[in-house]
């Protein structure tokens, strides 16, 4: 039985196969994620490879050869090991996969213990940085393998560059990283670098000495300082000025700083996390020093905008409502649907902040049991056309999708149960899966 949470990904064309090989690790206790054509696996697998411990792969699929599917994987950053799995064995070509860094081939058909067998001795080795709870950013693959990315970061000290638009959660992330490391228990110092004026910054970070300058009438220890043994967390990194850039350059190369008027070194013990809404990567434009940016960016991790993470609009829905409740006497029961319709339609340029800001208002505003559209979306019009409205089509898939999972968390994750729940063929339901995205 592997640990909870292990994930495998299938890339397995056969609907009667991948369906039977689903089905069983499922009972087994795995997250599986089914790719029926090579196209859709790479683009999957781009996004959740970090979060999977095992890629199990057919070798001949409709679009392109497994082997194919492996070549692209393969150059790509924390690639999952590949066990591969064909009816036309060919010799040279597992010994060639096995040299190319495969970790298994088996030949159809084969005996379903010995396969479980195969895979458990296949999967990764260990999980650096397992987490130590559910996940805290969000339920969407994008979302869990950013937080994958943070829990395999926290044992290390090198700097780590954090990236996404505004609201996104970027400091929620940092934090993250901040609780799962060895450094948990000393001080997490956030600076926003675009809050503090230009002039005052290089002192807010560094600190003083008394008479270094007019108005320094005492010793002023700065954030880097006040940091200790724990995280220093400087948020828009991308607005700081070239100058003190060069001096932030200095305090990571030599891993120590003199305050502002002071001679005598002081040995900076923190880690450094930045983050940034900006494209600071060099060709960009962004002023930024290339220098910089590369020490900085050691570690990089990405946090997905809300729009990109429909799963993540729900589950924010409910957690903030939850939480703004607790701090209300009104008695609400939860979210109409037609105000989840709105709320997966909307782009949400805010992000996260929007959301929260935006339950927060309902909350307090709504006189009835259910949030309506009304009391989430009060600034829209409701004869005004919006941008943002989704087509017939994606509306019609968005409540496709809410159906089928609905049928499975009913019926506990069986997809035959599921199946004739909703009056379908297996095989139809695996298919609309895939397609609409709905993991199980």
């Amino acid at each position: 039985m592997p640990p909870e949470c292990a994930r495998a990904g299938l890339v397995e064309d056969d609907p009667v196969m991948g369906g039977s090989i689903v089905q069983r690790l499922e009972l087994e206790g795995w997250d599986v994620t089914w790719w029926q054509t090579g196209r859709e696996a790479i683009t999957g697998l781009g996004r959740v490879a970090g979060s999977l411990d095992l890629v199990i792969c057919d070798i001949r699929l409709p679009d392109m050869s497994g082997e194919a599917v492996f070549e692209e994987m393969s150059r790509q950053p924390d690639t999952p090991p590949f066990l591969f799995v064909t009816g036309f064995a060919e010799i040279d070509q597992a010994v060639r996969l096995m040299r190319g860094g495969a970790v298994d081939f088996m030949t159809k058909p084969f005996a379903m213990d010995d396969f479980l067998k195969r895979i458990e001795s296949g999967r990764r080795s260990s999980r650096s940085g397992m987490r130590l709870k559910e996940y805290v950013l969000g339920q969407s693959p994008a979302i869990q393998h950013a937080e994958d990315l943070i829990h395999r970061y926290a044992p290390h000290d090198l700097p780590v560059l954090i990236t996404g638009e505004t609201g996104s959660g970027k400091e929620v992330a940092a934090r993250l990283l901040h609780q799962v490391s060895a450094r948990a228990e000393q001080p997490f110092v956030a600076v926003n670098c675009a809050a503090i004026p230009a002039d005052l910054l290089e002192s807010e970070i560094f600190g003083h000495e008394k008479g270094a300058f007019t108005g320094a009438h005492q010793r002023h220890l700065g954030y880097a300082e006040r940091a200790r043994g724990g995280t220093l967390f400087l948020d828009e990194i991308g607005e700081m000025s070239a100058a003190l850039q060069v001096k932030l350059l200095r305090l990571v190369e030599n891993e120590s700083f003199t305050r502002l008027g002071g001679e005598t070194p002081i040995f900076f013990r923190a880690r450094i996390v930045a983050a940034t809404h900006r494209a600071l990567a060099p060709g960009q434009a962004s002023g930024f020093r290339e220098d910089l940016y590369f020490r900085l960016a050691v570690l990089p991790v990405d946090i997905p905008p809300l729009r990109l993470r429909a799963e993540d609009i729900i589950w924010m829905l409910e957690h903030f409502l939850e939480s703004a409740a607790e701090r209300t006497d009104t008695r609400i029961r939860g979210f109409s649907a037609l105000t989840v319709e709105v709320a997966l339609a909307h782009l949400w340029p805010g992000n996260v902040r929007e959301l929260r800001n935006r339950v927060d208002r309902a909350v307090a505003l709504t006189s009835s049991e259910w949030i309506m559209p009304g009391d989430l979306f009060p600034d829209r019009l409701g004869n005004e056309p919006r941008s943002d409205f989704l087509s017939l089509a994606d509306a019609r898939d968005a409540a496709e999708r809410r159906h089928i999972e609905q049928a499975l968390d009913q019926t506990e994750g069986q997809v035959i149960k599921a199946a004739e729940l909703l009056g379908i063929g297996r095989s139809t339901l695996w298919e609309k899966m895939t397609r609409l995205g709905v993991r199980r």
